[in-house]
């Protein structure tokens, strides 16, 4: 009999959030704990804290664990997290000696992808793509109701698609990512390269900044008072969202698209209509095929936690060979 309760751990960048999950993808209990990036044991013992926390009053049958970066085909290792010092890292091997409970290890936006397609807007679907835009772009694919995790563990890396040769550079050390014109990061550059050149122009920003460097956030608050630059700024984030999504369609060609991440909460509202316009004007075969659903996620923040619970409770997202 399948176990009731497991845990779910979403490990971010300077925090960690984990939660007992039921079957349905309820969170019935929660907890939370800072770490520090730089530390890997620090983090390693933080996420044994939250459980040991969690599991004092609840029975469950195991851990899943959400981290960004690659993760090994088996759900052991951290082959490479670009913001953590996990290199080859046995990670499911050190929890579980600190835990007691069996561990298993998920891909931050695989895990996102994994619960919107079980639990949120993706029930229903069997092809799917899951986009998470922060800091970076994250992403997840479903294929005929898998998650595809590819021969090494390291598939759906789609922030890293090539969508401008010899473009900006991204944060993986290539020019051109996706990921570096569609994330918060990108936003922020733009924004700032913007108000050096064009200061005048930029003074709600600005002002909004207070002196410090202009962050997405406030680029969103802009648009929000009728900044004409600021709503220029996130249309161009649309745009090169919407095209991204149209030459995903293009190799893998789902039935829905569905778009999470923070920067999707705060600023949906200014990049989705351009992202859907681009998407259907880069449509290959537009007029002579079926045009995918692009939604917003409804699992939001918690997406991590309930896609790591499930994971580590059911064989259905086995690795595939993609």
């Amino acid at each position: 009999m399948t176990q009731s309760l497991t845990v779910g751990v979403d490990i971010g960048g300077t925090n960690i959030l984990a939660g007992v999950v039921t079957r349905d993808g309820e969170i019935v209990a929660s907890a939370r704990r800072a770490t520090d990036p730089s530390d890997p044991e620090q983090i390693e013992q933080a996420v044994a804290d939250a459980v040991a926390e969690l599991t004092a009053s609840h029975d469950v049958g195991g851990v899943g664990v959400a981290a960004a970066g690659f993760v090994s085909s088996d759900r052991r290792e951290m082959l490479f997290a670009p913001n953590i010092a996990w290199r080859n890292h046995p990670l499911a091997d050190r929890l579980e000696r600190l835990i007691g409970h069996s561990v298993v290890i998920e891909n931050d936006a695989n895990a996102a992808a994994w619960a919107e397609f079980r639990f949120g807007n993706g029930q229903g679907v069997s092809e799917m793509i899951m986009l998470t835009l922060g800091t970076g772009l994250g992403g997840g694919v479903i294929a005929n109701g898998r998650l595809v995790r590819g021969t090494f563990g390291a598939a759906a890396e789609l922030g890293h698609l090539k969508i401008e040769p010899d473009g900006e550079l991204c944060g993986c050390g290539r020019r051109g990512c996706w990921e570096a014109y569609a994330s918060g990061t990108a936003l922020a550059r733009d924004a700032q390269r913007f108000a050096a050149e064009h200061p005048r122009s930029a003074q709600t920003m600005l002002d909004l900044a207070g002196g410090e460097p202009i962050t997405g956030a406030q680029v969103t608050a802009a648009a929000r008072q009728g900044d004409g630059h600021a709503l220029s700024l996130l249309r161009q984030f649309g745009r090169y969202l919407g095209l991204g999504i149209a030459t995903l369609s293009a190799v893998i060609d789902p039935e829905l698209v569905v778009i999470g991440g923070g920067i999707t909460s705060a600023a949906g509202e200014f990049i989705l209509p351009t992202a859907k316009e681009q998407f259907l004007e880069n449509l290959s075969g537009r007029g002579h095929r079926g045009e995918l659903e692009i939604r917003t996620a409804r699992l939001a923040n918690n997406a991590g936690i309930i896609g790591a619970a499930d994971s580590a409770r059911t064989p259905a997202p086995a690795p595939t060979d993609a």
